[in-house]
Protein backbone atom coordinates (compact mmCIF):
# COMPACT_ATOMS: atom_id res chain seq x y z
CA UNK A 1 0.00 0.00 0.00
CA UNK A 2 1.15 3.47 -0.19
CA UNK A 3 3.19 4.58 2.75
CA UNK A 4 0.90 6.94 4.61
CA UNK A 5 0.86 5.81 8.25
CA UNK A 6 -2.85 6.08 8.94
CA UNK A 7 -4.25 4.41 5.86
CA UNK A 8 -4.12 5.17 2.20
CA UNK A 9 -7.33 7.09 1.84
CA UNK A 10 -5.92 10.49 2.68
CA UNK A 11 -2.68 11.77 1.10
CA UNK A 12 -0.11 13.66 3.10
CA UNK A 13 1.48 13.00 6.47
CA UNK A 14 2.82 14.96 9.46
CA UNK A 15 6.47 15.87 9.36
CA UNK A 16 7.24 15.75 13.07
CA UNK A 17 5.82 14.49 16.31
CA UNK A 18 5.55 16.84 19.31
CA UNK A 19 5.27 16.26 23.03
CA UNK A 20 3.46 18.53 25.44
CA UNK A 21 6.71 20.34 26.24
CA UNK A 22 8.54 22.01 23.31
CA UNK A 23 11.89 20.46 22.44
CA UNK A 24 14.98 21.81 20.73
CA UNK A 25 13.97 19.89 17.61
CA UNK A 26 10.65 21.72 17.47
CA UNK A 27 12.46 25.02 17.58
CA UNK A 28 13.99 24.10 14.23
CA UNK A 29 10.63 23.48 12.54
CA UNK A 30 10.36 25.82 9.53
CA UNK A 31 7.65 28.47 9.68
CA UNK A 32 4.36 27.15 8.32
CA UNK A 33 5.36 23.48 8.58
CA UNK A 34 2.73 21.17 10.03
CA UNK A 35 3.42 19.47 13.35
CA UNK A 36 1.65 16.32 14.54
CA UNK A 37 0.42 16.41 18.12
CA UNK A 38 -0.44 13.10 19.77
CA UNK A 39 -3.94 13.43 21.21
CA UNK A 40 -4.38 9.85 22.45
CA UNK A 41 -2.66 6.47 22.55
CA UNK A 42 -5.26 4.06 21.19
CA UNK A 43 -3.47 0.70 21.27
CA UNK A 44 -0.18 -0.56 22.65
CA UNK A 45 1.60 -3.77 21.64
CA UNK A 46 -0.48 -5.97 23.96
CA UNK A 47 -3.76 -4.41 22.83
CA UNK A 48 -2.80 -4.97 19.18
CA UNK A 49 -2.01 -8.60 19.96
CA UNK A 50 -5.39 -9.07 21.67
CA UNK A 51 -7.25 -7.40 18.80
CA UNK A 52 -5.58 -9.62 16.19
CA UNK A 53 -6.18 -12.72 18.30
CA UNK A 54 -9.89 -11.92 18.48
CA UNK A 55 -10.08 -11.27 14.74
CA UNK A 56 -8.33 -14.59 14.03
CA UNK A 57 -10.87 -16.44 16.18
CA UNK A 58 -13.77 -14.64 14.48
CA UNK A 59 -12.45 -15.55 11.02
CA UNK A 60 -12.10 -19.20 12.01
CA UNK A 61 -15.57 -19.29 13.55
CA UNK A 62 -17.18 -17.73 10.49
CA UNK A 63 -15.42 -20.00 7.99
CA UNK A 64 -15.48 -23.13 10.17
CA UNK A 65 -11.75 -23.58 9.70
CA UNK A 66 -9.03 -22.29 7.44
CA UNK A 67 -9.00 -24.78 4.55
CA UNK A 68 -10.36 -22.36 1.93
CA UNK A 69 -8.93 -19.14 3.29
CA UNK A 70 -6.52 -16.79 1.57
CA UNK A 71 -5.38 -13.71 3.49
CA UNK A 72 -4.33 -10.76 1.34
CA UNK A 73 -2.77 -7.72 3.01
CA UNK A 74 -2.71 -4.29 1.42
CA UNK A 75 0.87 -3.04 1.36
CA UNK A 76 2.51 -2.04 3.59
CA UNK A 77 1.07 -2.45 7.08
CA UNK A 78 -1.90 -4.47 5.94
CA UNK A 79 0.53 -7.08 4.59
CA UNK A 80 2.29 -7.27 7.96
CA UNK A 81 -1.04 -7.67 9.76
CA UNK A 82 -2.12 -10.40 7.33
CA UNK A 83 1.06 -12.35 8.12
CA UNK A 84 0.35 -12.05 11.83
CA UNK A 85 -3.25 -13.19 11.43
CA UNK A 86 -2.15 -16.19 9.37
CA UNK A 87 0.31 -17.23 12.09
CA UNK A 88 -2.38 -16.91 14.77
CA UNK A 89 -4.85 -18.93 12.71
CA UNK A 90 -2.17 -21.57 12.23
CA UNK A 91 -1.62 -21.77 15.98
CA UNK A 92 -5.34 -22.17 16.68
CA UNK A 93 -6.26 -24.41 13.75
CA UNK A 94 -3.12 -26.35 12.97
CA UNK A 95 -3.22 -25.13 9.37
CA UNK A 96 -1.71 -21.80 8.36
CA UNK A 97 -3.59 -20.21 5.44
CA UNK A 98 -1.60 -18.78 2.54
CA UNK A 99 -0.88 -15.05 2.58
CA UNK A 100 -0.58 -12.58 -0.26
CA UNK A 101 0.45 -8.92 -0.47
CA UNK A 102 -1.37 -6.47 -2.72
CA UNK A 103 -0.10 -3.16 -4.07
CA UNK A 104 -2.91 -0.82 -5.11
CA UNK A 105 -0.90 2.21 -6.21
CA UNK A 106 -2.00 2.14 -9.85
CA UNK A 107 -5.65 1.54 -8.87
CA UNK A 108 -6.01 4.62 -6.68
CA UNK A 109 -8.61 7.13 -7.82
CA UNK A 110 -6.33 9.99 -6.70
CA UNK A 111 -3.30 8.80 -8.67
CA UNK A 112 -3.37 11.87 -10.88
CA UNK A 113 -2.91 14.12 -7.84
CA UNK A 114 -0.35 11.88 -6.09
CA UNK A 115 3.42 12.13 -6.42
CA UNK A 116 4.83 12.64 -9.91
CA UNK A 117 6.62 9.29 -9.66
CA UNK A 118 4.54 7.00 -7.42
CA UNK A 119 6.33 4.01 -5.90
CA UNK A 120 4.83 0.78 -7.24
CA UNK A 121 5.57 -2.31 -5.16
CA UNK A 122 5.12 -5.92 -6.13
CA UNK A 123 1.83 -7.74 -5.73
CA UNK A 124 2.41 -11.29 -4.51
CA UNK A 125 -0.45 -13.78 -4.52
CA UNK A 126 0.38 -17.37 -3.54
CA UNK A 127 -2.03 -19.12 -5.92
CA UNK A 128 -4.92 -18.60 -8.29
CA UNK A 129 -7.66 -16.74 -6.44
CA UNK A 130 -10.60 -18.15 -8.41
CA UNK A 131 -13.12 -19.64 -5.99
CA UNK A 132 -11.11 -18.64 -2.93
CA UNK A 133 -12.51 -17.07 0.24
CA UNK A 134 -10.32 -13.99 0.56
CA UNK A 135 -9.92 -11.93 3.70
CA UNK A 136 -8.51 -8.55 2.68
CA UNK A 137 -6.46 -7.02 5.51
CA UNK A 138 -5.60 -3.36 6.15
CA UNK A 139 -4.50 -1.25 9.08
CA UNK A 140 -7.03 1.62 9.03
CA UNK A 141 -10.41 1.87 7.33
CA UNK A 142 -11.27 5.50 6.56
CA UNK A 143 -13.14 6.70 3.46
CA UNK A 144 -13.23 3.25 1.84
CA UNK A 145 -11.45 4.31 -1.33
CA UNK A 146 -8.38 2.21 -0.59
CA UNK A 147 -10.55 -0.89 -0.20
CA UNK A 148 -12.39 -0.18 -3.45
CA UNK A 149 -9.02 0.08 -5.21
CA UNK A 150 -7.88 -3.17 -3.59
CA UNK A 151 -10.98 -5.03 -4.79
CA UNK A 152 -10.44 -3.69 -8.31
CA UNK A 153 -6.86 -4.96 -8.18
CA UNK A 154 -7.93 -8.40 -6.94
CA UNK A 155 -10.49 -8.78 -9.73
CA UNK A 156 -7.70 -8.38 -12.27
CA UNK A 157 -6.16 -11.58 -10.90
CA UNK A 158 -9.28 -13.73 -10.91
CA UNK A 159 -12.76 -14.21 -9.50
CA UNK A 160 -12.78 -15.11 -5.80
CA UNK A 161 -15.83 -16.74 -4.29
CA UNK A 162 -16.05 -13.94 -1.72
CA UNK A 163 -14.04 -11.06 -0.31
CA UNK A 164 -14.21 -10.05 3.33
CA UNK A 165 -12.43 -7.19 5.06
CA UNK A 166 -10.45 -7.21 8.30
CA UNK A 167 -9.00 -3.97 9.70
CA UNK A 168 -7.16 -3.11 12.88
CA UNK A 169 -8.88 0.30 13.18
CA UNK A 170 -12.17 1.62 11.78
CA UNK A 171 -12.17 5.40 12.15
CA UNK A 172 -15.40 6.15 10.28
CA UNK A 173 -15.99 8.92 7.70
CA UNK A 174 -16.90 6.54 4.86
CA UNK A 175 -17.31 7.99 1.37
CA UNK A 176 -18.19 4.66 -0.25
CA UNK A 177 -20.62 1.92 0.90
CA UNK A 178 -17.89 -0.29 2.36
CA UNK A 179 -17.77 -1.84 5.82
CA UNK A 180 -15.38 -4.18 7.60
CA UNK A 181 -16.37 -7.72 8.55
CA UNK A 182 -13.73 -7.91 11.30
CA UNK A 183 -12.60 -4.87 13.29
CA UNK A 184 -9.95 -4.63 15.97
CA UNK A 185 -11.17 -1.31 17.36
CA UNK A 186 -13.73 1.31 16.33
CA UNK A 187 -12.39 4.81 16.93
CA UNK A 188 -14.62 7.89 16.52
CA UNK A 189 -12.49 10.61 14.93
CA UNK A 190 -12.72 14.11 13.52
CA UNK A 191 -11.80 14.49 9.86
CA UNK A 192 -8.61 16.55 10.48
CA UNK A 193 -7.28 13.90 12.86
CA UNK A 194 -4.94 11.10 11.80
CA UNK A 195 -4.85 7.53 13.07
CA UNK A 196 -1.21 6.46 12.87
CA UNK A 197 -0.39 2.75 13.02
CA UNK A 198 3.20 1.74 13.69
CA UNK A 199 4.30 -1.90 13.55
CA UNK A 200 7.44 -3.73 14.59
CA UNK A 201 8.01 -4.91 11.01
CA UNK A 202 8.10 -1.40 9.52
CA UNK A 203 8.63 1.13 12.34
CA UNK A 204 10.20 -0.98 15.08
CA UNK A 205 7.32 -0.50 17.53
CA UNK A 206 3.72 -1.67 17.90
CA UNK A 207 1.34 1.19 18.65
CA UNK A 208 -1.66 3.09 17.37
CA UNK A 209 -1.99 6.80 18.18
CA UNK A 210 -4.48 9.54 17.36
CA UNK A 211 -2.76 12.68 16.08
CA UNK A 212 -3.72 16.08 14.80
CA UNK A 213 -1.63 18.28 12.55
CA UNK A 214 -1.26 21.93 13.52
CA UNK A 215 0.81 24.84 12.24
CA UNK A 216 2.86 26.43 15.05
Amino acid sequence: MPTHPQAHDAPGQPVLGRSARPSSREAQVPAGASVAIVKAHLLDAEAIRRALTRIAHEILEHHRGSARLLLVGIRTRGAHLAERLARLIGQFEGHTPPVGALDITLYRDDLSTAAAHPIVRQTELPAAIDGQAIVLVDDVLFTGRTIRAAMDALMDFGRPQQIELAVLIDRGHRELPIRADYVGKNVPTATPETVTVRLIESEGVDEVVLEECTTP
